[in-house]
Order: structure tokens, then sequence, then C-alpha cells
């Protein structure tokens, strides 16, 4: 990928994932910023209709963030455009930035099940859970700044209030449980802020969580 070719880059990621996808593997991507789930989202078109589960401190929900359609703050409102996705299920939001009012409105409106890092905290994951209908394709797209700043510093806006390694792995393991893993992406670390490895070992346990969960799969 190119950093400053941001219209190619989404079409070499869609490109990639649909060839993945068309030998009947489950993708696994690891990105930059949280606009590139967008077109790994997009590449699953022609395939059964997902569930998105997106585990992040935001929801992504802006129409457009200085005249950028595509950029980080409006993966889940590009997802909802997209015929192929029936349900949105969103789980940590918390942080500051990517939703004013009238986006959560908005999210709403579209039907997006929005789940609080807060509500997880004090009612844990069963609710969640419930949102992610039985046997259904379910694609997973993790932005590092879900998790505590206690347990994920290396990512570029930091938030208190986070989820625990635990909850995370946790949301993944009931998702698997129920659903079809489809796809998995992580996306916003940021290892310069990583400054002893202990946070890349973290969300490389969780990665590791995940593609055993998909080993697993019939």
């Amino acid at each position: 990928t190119k950093p400053k070719d941001g219209a190619g880059n989404r079409k070499r990621i869609e490109a990639q994932t649909r060839k993945i996808l068309e030998t009947g593997a489950v993708p696994i991507m690891f990105g930059g910023d949280d606009s590139v789930p967008i077109p790994f989202i997009t590449a699953f078109s022609k395939s059964p209709p997902i569930t998105i589960l997106q585990i992040d401190a935001h929801i992504d929900w802006r129409e457009e963030r200085y005249g950028e359609r595509f950029g980080f703050s409006s993966t889940m409102r590009r997802a909802s455009e997209q015929a192929h996705v029936w349900r949105i299920v969103q789980a940590g939001a918390r942080g500051l930035g990517s939703a004013r009012e009238r986006e959560v409105v908005a999210a709403k409106q579209w039907g997006a099940h929005i789940f609080t890092s807060l509500h997880m905290h004090r009612d844990g994951l069963a609710e969640i859970l419930e949102s992610i209908p039985e046997d259904s394709d379910c694609l997973i797209t993790f932005d590092c700044d879900a998790m505590d700043t206690a347990e994920m510093q290396a990512v570029a806006h930091p938030s208190p209030g986070g989820l625990s390694y635990s909850q995370v792995t946790g949301l993944i393991a009931g998702v698997a449980a129920k659903a079809r893993i489809a796809g998995f992406a992580m996306v916003e670390f940021a290892p310069k802020k990583d400054i002893n490895g202990a946070f890349a070992y973290t969300a490389a346990r969780i990665a590791a969580n995940v593609i055993g969960h998909i080993a697993r799969q019939v």
C-alpha cells in the first residue's frame, strides 16, 4: 500500500480480501487506522449477509470529516450503506470523537445495537452476545483503543474506562460459540507508543485467540 493513496489502497484491500474469500478461507487483516475496514467489509458483498461486531471506543458514524467520507470516523456509517451488512453490533463505546448526538441518533435509527463500555462493566457480555444472531456470519472489527489504557496504551487516542483483555476475548469466544467468524480486522495499533513490546504481545494474544476459534470452525 501507499500511505498517500487512499483510494488505491482501498481497491487493493478489497481485491485481496475477495481473493481470500474465493478460496473459502477466512480473511484476517491487521490494518493501520480505522478506515481500512471499509474496503475489507465491502469485499464480502458476494458472500452471505454479515453481522458486524465492532469492538471500539468510538462508533464511527460520521458522514464525513474535513470532507473525507472514507476516513476513520466514518467506518460504520459506510458499512451501514452496504446491502450485505444486515446487522451492526457495537461494543465498548466511550471515547470522544467520531460521533455527536446526530450520529448516535442516525446509528440507532439504522438499527445499530450500541453497548457502551460502562454497560459492559456493569451488566457483562450477555446482552451483547444475544444481539449476535445464531448461526450467522459475523465479521469482527477490533480497534485496539477499545481496551483500557492500563492494558493497551499503544493507540492514537487512549481513553480510560475501556475493556479488559478478558472482556475482549470473552466477546470473541461468545461469538464463536453461536455464530461463524467470517472475518477479523485489527486496527489502530501504534507501534511507536509501545515502549517495551508489552502491548504488541497483548494484541498478538487477541489475534491468536481469534485464529484459534476460526481453526475450530466447521
